[in-house]
């Protein structure tokens, strides 16, 4: 009685006495009971919370029970708050390791020798999207079989099943139902079978592995057929990801990135999309290619960003806008990375990095938050403590040592970490 005597619903429709009343059963029962309990209180929450607002926004009665027929929430997905629980649980307890950045190729080989045999079999049709798009072939197949292994990789999941579960339970519940609902739009206005919708354990979808704003934004028809299929069309695919990529600002006719030798006098603490120059001035001030050769004329005058990922210990690239624009498809800096360096061995057989990965001492994630804690006390900017040695942490490192009177590492050791912890 009490429930029911307080709700009240938001401009959206949304029930907040209702989500405060299922969480408080939630927090109450105890595990098992809440696992058999699950089921009734997630068709609650579809009924009384999300479906109002989905109606609000032009979804049908029929589009939102056929997307939800048969689904139940999946409590073995990570990122949930469970009940009895603060915190999600840890994906895997390898996540807490601090891995040496070498470890993100393993497997780039196959991506290359894959895009290589489907760059000869798809030429046609990626010639035509770069022509549209500006987005060159070698990009494309390198983010194809980085996402999906080309679609060979198995999707698991029924979308609309790890979509409500999210924004059911997740840690982030507001942007995961702005997703289910992107979703439930995709069945209403695109004619995309919930069936169909096969996503990864975090919801992104095909081969490309879109999130479904994303699919709503930049999923194109890329073969001619009237619908485009993520799923199962190439050129769909292909052309979604060229259509992406545009969209955020791809500069036609530049590269990705160079890798270079950047001499012991300029400071790794350079690196970072905020200090950019025009690649010749850091021609000029010693930086060049690895291979011996000139940057090209056409890039000389266009600003090129200094990026060492390991630091001193290991390769260093000067990269173009267009390595943000890899970024905005995926925000590591690794991702971008592998995506650039697989495209240029696909299209034009080049082979693995010149500078070696030194190797990187073994610590755990939480070592290099305090590290990172410890530099924020200091005033240094690391881009946040998450135990990730992003550039901003990178560059504070170098700027630390060199404070110290050290030779800039721009990368942290156990030795290091320690000192300034």
């Amino acid at each position: 009685m009490i429930v029911y005597a307080l709700r009240r619903k938001d401009r959206n429709g949304r029930d907040w006495a209702l989500c405060a009343a299922i969480l408080l059963l939630l927090l109450l029962a105890p595990l098992p009971a809440m696992a058999q309990n699950a089921t009734a209180l997630f068709q609650q929450w579809l009924q009384n919370d999300l479906w109002p607002e989905a109606r609000a926004r032009g979804i049908s009665e029929a589009t939102f029970k056929a997307a939800f027929a048969g689904v139940e929430p999946n409590l073995k997905l990570p990122d949930l708050v469970l009940p009895g629980e603060s915190a999600p649980r840890a994906r895997e307890q390898h996540q807490a390791e601090f891995r040496a950045p070498a470890a993100y190729f393993a497997h780039i080989d196959g991506v290359v020798s894959g895009g290589r045999s489907r760059a000869k079999t798809y030429a046609s049709t990626l010639a035509a999207i770069e022509r549209q798009f500006g987005v060159p072939a070698g990009i494309l197949l390198a983010i194809w079989g980085r996402e999906s292994g080309f679609g060979s990789a198995k999707i698991p999941h029924n979308a609309f099943e790890v979509l409500g579960t999210k924004a059911f339970l997740a840690t982030r519940k507001d942007m995961f139902r702005q997703e289910v609902l992107a979703a439930l739009e995709m069945v209403e206005t695109r004619r995309i079978g919930p069936a169909s919708m096969r996503s990864s354990w975090a919801g992104a979808m095909g081969q490309p592995q879109f999130m479904p704003s994303s699919y709503l934004k930049y999923a194109v028809d890329g073969d001619g057929d009237g619908t485009a299929d993520i799923w199962n069309s190439v050129p769909d695919t292909l052309a979604s990801i060229a259509n992406y990529l545009a969209s955020h600002g791809w500069v036609r006719g530049r590269d990705w990135g160079f890798e270079v030798v950047v001499p012991r006098e300029i400071s790794c603490a350079l690196e970072g999309p905020d200090q950019g120059r025009r690649i010749a001035d850091w021609a000029a001030m010693g930086v060049a290619r690895v291979n011996g050769k000139p940057f090209p004329a056409h890039e000389m005058r266009g600003e090129g960003f200094l990026m060492m990922p390991a630091g001193r210990h290991g390769p260093a690239f000067l990269v173009t806008p267009n390595f943000y624009r890899l970024k905005d498809y995926n925000e590591s800096d690794l991702y971008a990375l592998f995506v650039g360096h697989a495209a240029d061995r696909i299209m034009h057989g080049n082979t693995g990095f010149a500078g070696q990965w030194g190797r990187i001492d073994g610590m755990r994630r939480s070592d290099i938050a305090a590290m990172q804690r410890a530099l924020e006390r200091q005033g240094y900017d690391v881009g946040g403590a998450d135990g990730l040695a992003g550039f901003k942490t990178r560059r504070s490192i170098g700027l630390w040592q060199e404070k110290a009177g050290r030779n800039p590492t721009c990368f942290p050791d156990r030795d290091l970490v320690q000192e300034i912890g």
